[in-house]
């Protein structure tokens, strides 16, 4: 970025090297991994300008995306938005694949032209394949926290929210503190979305508990110790809440990441949901671009898009906190009314690594059970 001269040179090589390419082959042997420049270059649109990424995406003709149903994230705008924009058909493969079936259909497809150029992953996943994507760093690369992102460009988060406590303001007190869920108002009321020993949302509800009643993100005995107590008192329902269930009013108070639990208020209008304490749990998906992206180039604007001011506020406006939701609010160039909607955060964060996941499985494998006999 420093020499603009030579980095605006290289741009318009590039991008006549692409046009030419196109000229004498298909699109598709353009996009090939072991071809395209692009497939290596891991920085800062790509490192030889965001005219030439365009150039060459557009020659490419197509992205491949995987696990993004048009219903969530606001993913249905978002590649519409994208497609519109630049021209570039995308192709999606298996709309309603989670995390690990994203990986193992990059296992299997290897460099096939229908191979996923890009992935939407939890946390465990991508951490833990890191061997199978390739850097890159967006241009706005300095705008998300160092903690959210993978020193080398192999994986970078995206979006996200906190753990909440969502319930119906119409039929049950105010809640506004962990203590609140004590009262005898809500006997039989206190839910989770899972086994925290096995889900991540239910583990998450016993951090987020356990941060704020003396433990710690290494330490959830309080929060198991806390859930001991609503057992006792006749306030926690061992019923696994649902959607289903929150609808017919058997669940009116669960334990949710915020962004899920916002949604029950289309089936319950007066579903409220706050997240309290003096420490917040997040947690935060992740992009990653497949080393054997058979579009490498559109991968990577892609990638450019979603880390724009349009593709940070197009997440905003589906209840996700985007990543660098912070510099756009002092930028000036958040979306105002959909932040507005979003509970009130004045804890401080804390993030969840799969060390602290794996140690607290481990607590809750032995004490789990007993806590809530």
């Amino acid at each position: 970025m420093a020499n603009l001269s030579a980095v605006q040179k290289g741009a318009a090589c590039l991008a006549a090297l692409v046009l030419m390419s196109c000229s004498s082959s298909t699109a598709a042997s353009v996009a090939t991994p072991t071809t395209s420049v692009w497939a290596t270059t891991d920085a800062l649109g790509g490192q030889l300008g965001m005219d030439a990424l365009v150039a060459a995406a557009k020659a490419e003709g197509q992205l491949n995306v995987i696990g993004l149903p048009g219903d969530w994230a606001n993913y249905g705008d978002i590649i519409s938005a994208f497609k519109a924009k630049y021209g570039i058909k995308v192709n999606s493969l298996n709309p309603n694949a989670i995390s690990q079936d994203e990986i193992d259909t990059v296992n299997q497809s290897g460099k096939s032209k229908n191979a996923p150029d890009v992935l939407d992953l939890n946390m465990t996943s991508a951490t833990a394949n890191a061997q199978l994507f390739a850097p890159y760093k967006v241009l706005a690369w300095g705008s998300i926290p160092d903690t959210q992102k993978s020193g080398d460009g192999a994986w970078y988060q995206d979006y996200g929210g906190f753990m909440s406590i969502g319930y119906d303001s119409t039929k049950l007190p105010a809640i506004t503190k962990f203590d609140d869920l004590l009262q005898a108002k809500l006997k039989g009321k206190v839910t989770l979305v899972g086994d925290p020993r096995i889900d991540d949302a239910a583990l998450g509800a016993i951090v987020m508990v356990a941060i704020n009643e003396g433990g710690g993100i290494e330490n959830v005995g309080p929060g198991v110790d806390f859930f001991h107590r609503l057992r006792k008192a006749g306030n926690f329902l061992a019923t696994v809440a649902t959607q289903a269930t929150i609808a017919a009013g058997q669940t009116p108070l669960v334990l949710d990441w915020e962004f899920l639990s916002r949604a029950h208020v289309t089936d319950v209008p007066g579903w409220t949901v706050v997240v309290p304490g003096d420490n917040v749990l997040a947690t935060y998906y992740a992009q990653a671009i497949n080393k054997n992206a058979p579009h490498p180039a559109a991968a990577r604007l892609w990638e450019e898009y979603l880390y724009s001011v349009d593709g940070q506020n197009q997440w905003l406006r589906a209840g996700m906190r985007p990543v660098e939701m912070q510099t756009l609010q002092q930028a000036g160039t958040l979306d105002a009314t959909a932040a507005a909607n979003l509970p009130v955060v004045t804890g401080t964060t804390l993030l969840l690594t799969p060390a602290h996941v794996a140690s607290a499985r481990t607590y809750l494998s032995a004490n789990w059970a007993k806590a809530i006999a």
